[in-house]
């Protein structure tokens, strides 16, 4: 019954719009089949780029990130340097909105004419979103850290392992397991915030070449076939957040009911 539900209320839907009096010039401005045509090629270029700012960064903020969250969670006296920057690192770079950050980094840096530094602005846009990003996942991280329950590291230093064996093959593995959903949510963001670094012509990815083409044949539809394409990546990946956060709740009350 739900299911002929839905597809009643869709087909109703596609119907008003269809039979809409401006239906035809949203056609030809935003469904134009000659226009999708002509810009497939250079989106699916923007798409090689896409997908390698995308894959390229997420290792680096995985590591980054985890490296910050057990810096904040570091309680001897030596460390309060560090940690405190951690801190501020986290609430500084969260404070500010990724775009500001490409820009800063992708026109600032060049601009100081560093010695040994890459003055390219598409690599600085693709640190920026690395310096935003991990500041995101370190608070996730950090609080998959602090679900472990202390019992789990005293049993492992009671077996005879350090403090880094104990978090290396105890706790980290436990909580990265636990924050896998958020995690995904966090580089299905990522994903599509790849697209922020058009704003300093650096590289042509998908958006930037839909734009292109945009602005050159007064045609919207370039950016219906991007925005196709994103859906197209990040999809699976939010289904499969879906799916490991249903199989950590599955496990969890397992383990509740064994208990």
């Amino acid at each position: 019954m739900s299911t002929i539900s839905t597809v009643l209320v869709l087909g109703i839907l596609l119907a008003l719009i269809l039979t809409s009096p401006g239906w035809p010039a949203v056609k030809e401005l935003y469904f134009n089949e000659a226009a999708a045509r002509d810009v497939l090629p250079d989106i699916l270029t923007g798409l090689r780029l896409t997908l390698i700012l995308f894959l390229t960064a997420e290792p680096v903020i995985l590591v980054a990130g985890l490296a910050l969250a057990v810096v904040r969670g570091l309680t001897a006296p030596i460390f309060t340097p560090l940690r405190f920057l951690a801190i501020a690192y986290a609430d500084v770079i969260r404070g500010i909105p990724t775009i500001l950050l490409i820009l800063m980094f992708a026109f600032g840096i060049p601009a100081l004419n560093l010695q040994g530094l890459t003055d390219s602005p598409l690599f600085w846009a693709w640190f920026a979103l690395v310096v935003s990003y991990t500041a995101y996942v370190s608070e996730v991280l950090r609080a998959g850290l602090e679900s472990v329950h202390p019992s789990q590291r005293a049993a492992a230093r009671a077996l005879g392992l350090n403090q880094y064996q104990s978090l290396r093959y105890v706790v980290v593995p436990q909580a990265i397991r636990r924050v896998t959903p958020p995690l995904l949510n966090d580089f299905i963001a990522l994903q599509k915030d790849t697209a922020l670094i058009a704003i300093v012509g650096a590289g042509i990815e998908m958006t930037r070449a839909a734009q292109i083409y945009s602005l050159n044949a007064f045609n919207y539809t370039p950016l219906v076939v991007a925005a196709f394409f994103y859906v197209l990546l990040t999809v699976p990946l939010a289904r499969w957040a879906d799916w490991m956060a249903d199989r950590q709740r599955r496990r969890s009350a397992a383990a509740g009911g064994a208990l």
